[in-house]
């Protein structure tokens, strides 16, 4: 069993849902922070879900909204994720919100 320290870094270039993160096989992931950083001078809003591996969508910020110019950790806790799941998210605006991921990936093999 490996424990590997890893984060995910993305810049929200589309409003499109993107796949960000997805749990690689024999693994489980625990995330530590999810920190959101808007770089305009105009509030946005983020929506945040997890997808199960038999495609089940689970919302875990609807429409959290990211103040100009800041920055937000929007977990408290551990996220834990297992294999094969995916975190998607979606900018209400193109080139604004940054995304980075902290997190531990705990490999069984």
């Amino acid at each position: 069993m490996a424990n590997i320290y890893t984060n995910v870094k993305v810049d929200l270039t589309t409003n499109n849902n993107t796949s960000i993160f997805t749990v690689p096989a024999a693994t489980t992931a625990i995330v530590k922070s999810f920190i959101v950083s808007n770089d305009s001078s105009s509030n946005d809003d983020i929506e945040i879900q997890i997808v199960s591996t038999s495609d089940a969508t689970f919302n875990l910020f609807k429409s959290k909204t990211i103040n100009a110019n800041s920055t937000l950790d929007l977990i408290t806790n551990p996220l834990i994720l297992t294999e094969n799941e995916q975190i998607k998210v979606q900018a209400t605006t193109a080139d604004r919100l940054h995304v980075i991921l902290s997190m531990l990936q705990i490999n069984r093999n």
